[in-house]
Protein backbone atom coordinates (compact mmCIF):
# COMPACT_ATOMS: atom_id res chain seq x y z
CA UNK A 1 0.00 0.00 0.00
CA UNK A 2 1.89 3.46 -0.93
CA UNK A 3 2.01 5.91 1.61
CA UNK A 4 0.19 9.23 2.36
CA UNK A 5 3.03 11.28 0.65
CA UNK A 6 4.30 8.73 -2.04
CA UNK A 7 6.46 10.02 -4.46
CA UNK A 8 6.62 13.93 -2.79
CA UNK A 9 9.55 15.85 -2.20
CA UNK A 10 9.61 17.69 1.28
CA UNK A 11 11.45 20.54 2.67
CA UNK A 12 11.66 20.43 6.61
CA UNK A 13 13.37 23.32 8.07
CA UNK A 14 14.44 22.30 11.82
CA UNK A 15 14.74 18.97 10.93
CA UNK A 16 16.94 17.89 14.09
CA UNK A 17 16.26 17.91 17.40
CA UNK A 18 18.63 19.55 20.53
CA UNK A 19 18.16 16.15 22.19
CA UNK A 20 17.71 12.64 21.96
CA UNK A 21 13.71 11.61 21.28
CA UNK A 22 10.86 12.86 19.40
CA UNK A 23 11.42 16.73 18.51
CA UNK A 24 8.53 18.28 16.32
CA UNK A 25 11.08 18.69 13.30
CA UNK A 26 12.38 15.10 14.03
CA UNK A 27 9.10 13.13 14.05
CA UNK A 28 7.47 14.99 10.83
CA UNK A 29 11.17 13.82 8.77
CA UNK A 30 10.31 10.57 9.83
CA UNK A 31 7.03 10.30 9.87
CA UNK A 32 7.46 11.88 5.84
CA UNK A 33 9.97 9.35 4.84
CA UNK A 34 7.72 5.98 6.08
CA UNK A 35 4.80 7.54 4.35
CA UNK A 36 6.95 7.64 1.44
CA UNK A 37 8.46 11.62 0.79
CA UNK A 38 11.78 12.00 -0.03
CA UNK A 39 12.91 14.32 2.64
CA UNK A 40 15.43 17.18 2.60
CA UNK A 41 15.84 18.60 5.72
CA UNK A 42 17.74 21.51 7.48
CA UNK A 43 18.74 22.53 10.56
CA UNK A 44 21.65 25.43 11.66
CA UNK A 45 23.43 22.25 13.87
CA UNK A 46 23.68 19.66 11.39
CA UNK A 47 24.99 17.36 14.37
CA UNK A 48 21.26 17.96 15.52
CA UNK A 49 19.73 16.04 12.16
CA UNK A 50 22.05 12.63 13.22
CA UNK A 51 19.08 10.57 15.11
CA UNK A 52 16.81 11.62 12.46
CA UNK A 53 19.05 10.62 9.84
CA UNK A 54 19.72 6.98 11.69
CA UNK A 55 15.31 6.82 12.11
CA UNK A 56 15.29 7.58 8.24
CA UNK A 57 17.51 5.35 6.93
CA UNK A 58 15.92 2.22 9.47
CA UNK A 59 12.89 2.76 7.69
CA UNK A 60 14.68 2.74 4.68
CA UNK A 61 13.39 6.65 3.12
CA UNK A 62 15.66 8.85 1.82
CA UNK A 63 16.98 11.89 3.49
CA UNK A 64 19.10 14.61 2.08
CA UNK A 65 20.38 17.19 4.56
CA UNK A 66 22.09 20.69 5.06
CA UNK A 67 23.22 22.71 7.49
CA UNK A 68 21.06 26.23 7.11
CA UNK A 69 20.70 29.87 8.98
CA UNK A 70 16.60 30.13 8.79
CA UNK A 71 17.21 34.29 9.49
CA UNK A 72 19.55 34.38 6.64
CA UNK A 73 17.91 34.79 3.32
CA UNK A 74 21.17 33.23 1.34
CA UNK A 75 21.44 30.35 3.28
CA UNK A 76 17.65 29.72 2.74
CA UNK A 77 18.04 30.44 -0.89
CA UNK A 78 21.02 27.81 -0.96
CA UNK A 79 19.56 25.28 0.90
CA UNK A 80 16.40 25.50 -1.09
CA UNK A 81 18.14 25.50 -4.61
CA UNK A 82 20.00 22.60 -3.45
CA UNK A 83 16.83 20.60 -3.01
CA UNK A 84 15.54 21.45 -6.46
CA UNK A 85 18.84 20.63 -7.54
CA UNK A 86 18.53 17.03 -6.09
CA UNK A 87 14.58 16.43 -6.87
CA UNK A 88 13.61 18.66 -9.19
CA UNK A 89 11.12 20.08 -7.27
CA UNK A 90 9.19 20.85 -3.85
CA UNK A 91 5.93 19.66 -2.97
CA UNK A 92 5.93 20.13 0.89
CA UNK A 93 7.43 22.73 2.50
CA UNK A 94 7.14 22.67 6.33
CA UNK A 95 8.40 25.47 8.60
CA UNK A 96 9.78 24.04 12.09
CA UNK A 97 12.30 26.28 13.38
CA UNK A 98 11.63 28.27 16.65
CA UNK A 99 12.53 28.40 19.71
CA UNK A 100 11.55 30.68 23.21
CA UNK A 101 12.61 33.02 25.37
CA UNK A 102 11.13 34.00 28.84
CA UNK A 103 10.41 38.00 29.80
CA UNK A 104 7.77 40.90 28.67
CA UNK A 105 9.06 44.27 27.69
CA UNK A 106 10.51 45.29 30.46
CA UNK A 107 12.75 42.32 31.02
CA UNK A 108 13.46 40.97 27.94
CA UNK A 109 17.00 42.61 26.05
CA UNK A 110 16.06 44.05 23.18
CA UNK A 111 18.59 41.82 20.87
CA UNK A 112 16.97 38.96 22.33
CA UNK A 113 13.20 40.30 21.25
CA UNK A 114 15.03 40.88 17.33
CA UNK A 115 16.25 37.62 17.77
CA UNK A 116 12.88 36.19 18.72
CA UNK A 117 11.15 37.62 15.72
CA UNK A 118 13.94 36.32 12.93
CA UNK A 119 14.04 32.43 14.50
CA UNK A 120 10.57 32.27 14.96
CA UNK A 121 8.80 34.25 12.16
CA UNK A 122 11.32 35.67 9.50
CA UNK A 123 12.64 32.21 9.03
CA UNK A 124 8.78 31.30 7.88
CA UNK A 125 8.96 34.59 5.25
CA UNK A 126 12.29 33.76 3.97
CA UNK A 127 11.73 30.26 2.87
CA UNK A 128 8.39 31.40 1.58
CA UNK A 129 10.12 34.01 -0.26
CA UNK A 130 12.33 31.14 -1.84
CA UNK A 131 9.83 28.16 -1.97
CA UNK A 132 6.61 30.01 -3.31
CA UNK A 133 8.09 30.55 -7.30
CA UNK A 134 9.35 26.70 -7.77
CA UNK A 135 5.80 25.80 -6.14
CA UNK A 136 4.07 27.82 -8.38
CA UNK A 137 6.11 27.70 -11.81
CA UNK A 138 5.15 23.46 -10.86
CA UNK A 139 1.46 24.06 -10.31
CA UNK A 140 1.11 23.66 -6.68
CA UNK A 141 2.39 22.48 -3.33
CA UNK A 142 2.07 22.68 0.25
CA UNK A 143 2.88 24.67 3.03
CA UNK A 144 2.51 23.69 6.68
CA UNK A 145 4.07 25.87 9.26
CA UNK A 146 4.40 25.26 12.84
CA UNK A 147 3.42 27.49 15.14
CA UNK A 148 2.48 27.35 19.36
CA UNK A 149 -0.56 28.06 21.44
CA UNK A 150 1.34 30.60 22.75
CA UNK A 151 0.26 32.71 19.44
CA UNK A 152 -3.03 32.37 20.28
CA UNK A 153 -3.46 32.25 24.31
CA UNK A 154 -1.56 32.95 27.47
CA UNK A 155 0.21 29.59 28.20
CA UNK A 156 1.49 30.00 32.15
CA UNK A 157 5.00 32.52 31.55
CA UNK A 158 5.37 35.65 29.90
CA UNK A 159 7.37 35.35 26.40
CA UNK A 160 6.10 38.38 24.64
CA UNK A 161 8.11 37.95 21.96
CA UNK A 162 7.93 34.19 21.09
CA UNK A 163 4.04 35.11 21.76
CA UNK A 164 3.76 37.56 19.29
CA UNK A 165 6.03 36.10 16.78
CA UNK A 166 4.13 33.17 16.83
CA UNK A 167 0.89 34.69 16.31
CA UNK A 168 2.51 36.67 13.28
CA UNK A 169 3.09 33.20 11.72
CA UNK A 170 -0.66 32.12 12.19
CA UNK A 171 -1.44 35.43 10.33
CA UNK A 172 1.35 35.46 7.67
CA UNK A 173 -0.05 31.91 6.85
CA UNK A 174 -3.45 32.92 6.54
CA UNK A 175 -2.41 36.16 4.05
CA UNK A 176 0.01 33.77 1.96
CA UNK A 177 -3.31 30.86 1.84
CA UNK A 178 -5.52 33.52 0.20
CA UNK A 179 -2.75 35.09 -2.13
CA UNK A 180 -1.52 31.56 -3.47
CA UNK A 181 -4.99 29.70 -3.34
CA UNK A 182 -5.68 30.50 -6.96
CA UNK A 183 -2.35 29.07 -7.37
CA UNK A 184 -2.84 25.33 -6.29
CA UNK A 185 -0.60 26.12 -3.21
CA UNK A 186 -2.28 25.34 0.50
CA UNK A 187 -0.62 27.14 3.34
CA UNK A 188 -1.69 26.07 7.03
CA UNK A 189 -0.85 26.29 10.31
CA UNK A 190 0.06 23.63 13.11
CA UNK A 191 -0.66 25.24 16.75
CA UNK A 192 1.18 22.65 19.31
CA UNK A 193 0.65 23.42 23.08
CA UNK A 194 2.44 22.03 25.92
CA UNK A 195 4.47 19.27 23.73
CA UNK A 196 6.94 17.33 25.61
CA UNK A 197 9.56 17.09 23.34
CA UNK A 198 13.55 17.48 24.30
CA UNK A 199 13.59 20.72 24.41
CA UNK A 200 11.78 20.43 27.71
CA UNK A 201 14.80 19.11 29.08
CA UNK A 202 17.92 21.17 27.46
CA UNK A 203 16.09 24.27 27.42
CA UNK A 204 12.78 25.27 29.35
CA UNK A 205 13.52 23.47 32.72
CA UNK A 206 16.22 26.03 33.18
CA UNK A 207 13.92 29.12 32.01
CA UNK A 208 10.90 28.60 33.88
CA UNK A 209 11.71 26.19 36.48
CA UNK A 210 14.87 26.42 37.75
CA UNK A 211 16.25 23.21 36.50
CA UNK A 212 13.76 21.12 37.69
CA UNK A 213 12.22 19.03 34.89
CA UNK A 214 9.51 17.06 36.52
CA UNK A 215 8.28 20.08 38.05
CA UNK A 216 7.64 22.03 35.09
CA UNK A 217 6.29 18.73 33.85
CA UNK A 218 3.99 19.06 36.15
CA UNK A 219 2.74 22.52 35.61
CA UNK A 220 2.71 21.90 31.93
CA UNK A 221 0.24 19.05 32.87
CA UNK A 222 -2.03 20.55 35.03
CA UNK A 223 -3.02 22.44 32.13
CA UNK A 224 -3.63 20.11 29.94
CA UNK A 225 -7.64 18.71 29.83
CA UNK A 226 -6.19 15.03 28.41
CA UNK A 227 -4.02 14.91 31.28
CA UNK A 228 -1.11 13.39 29.45
CA UNK A 229 1.25 15.26 27.73
CA UNK A 230 1.97 14.63 23.63
CA UNK A 231 4.91 14.97 22.15
CA UNK A 232 6.55 15.71 18.73
CA UNK A 233 4.99 12.96 17.17
CA UNK A 234 1.52 14.10 17.51
CA UNK A 235 2.74 17.03 15.91
CA UNK A 236 4.02 15.47 13.12
CA UNK A 237 0.85 13.55 12.42
CA UNK A 238 -0.85 17.13 12.30
CA UNK A 239 1.63 17.95 9.65
CA UNK A 240 1.25 15.15 7.61
CA UNK A 241 -2.78 15.58 7.74
CA UNK A 242 -2.27 19.44 5.94
CA UNK A 243 0.55 18.21 3.39
CA UNK A 244 -1.38 15.86 2.78
CA UNK A 245 -3.68 15.50 0.07
CA UNK A 246 -6.40 14.36 2.24
CA UNK A 247 -6.59 18.23 2.87
CA UNK A 248 -7.01 18.93 -1.07
CA UNK A 249 -9.90 21.69 0.59
CA UNK A 250 -7.89 23.03 3.84
CA UNK A 251 -5.75 25.94 3.26
CA UNK A 252 -5.32 29.25 5.73
CA UNK A 253 -6.29 27.42 8.78
CA UNK A 254 -4.74 26.67 11.74
CA UNK A 255 -4.83 22.76 13.40
CA UNK A 256 -4.53 22.85 16.88
CA UNK A 257 -3.12 19.90 19.10
CA UNK A 258 -2.70 20.81 22.42
CA UNK A 259 -4.96 18.01 24.08
CA UNK A 260 -7.63 20.95 25.19
CA UNK A 261 -5.77 23.57 26.74
CA UNK A 262 -6.60 26.08 24.68
CA UNK A 263 -10.01 25.98 25.00
CA UNK A 264 -10.15 25.13 29.08
CA UNK A 265 -11.32 28.23 31.45
CA UNK A 266 -8.68 28.46 33.85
Amino acid sequence: MAGRLEGKIAFISGAGSVGPGWGNGRATAVLFAREGAKVFGTDKNPSAMAETAERIQEAGGEFVQAACDATDSASVAQAIEACRQRFGRIDILVNNVGGSAAGGPVELAEEVWDTQIAVNLKSVFLTCKHVLPIMEAQGGGAIVNVASTSGIRFTGSAQVAYAASKAGVIQLTKVVAVQYASKGIRVNTVVPGQMHTPLVEARLAGQRAGGDVEKLLAQRLARIPMGFAGDGRDTANAVLYLASDDARFVTGTELVVDGGMTVRCG
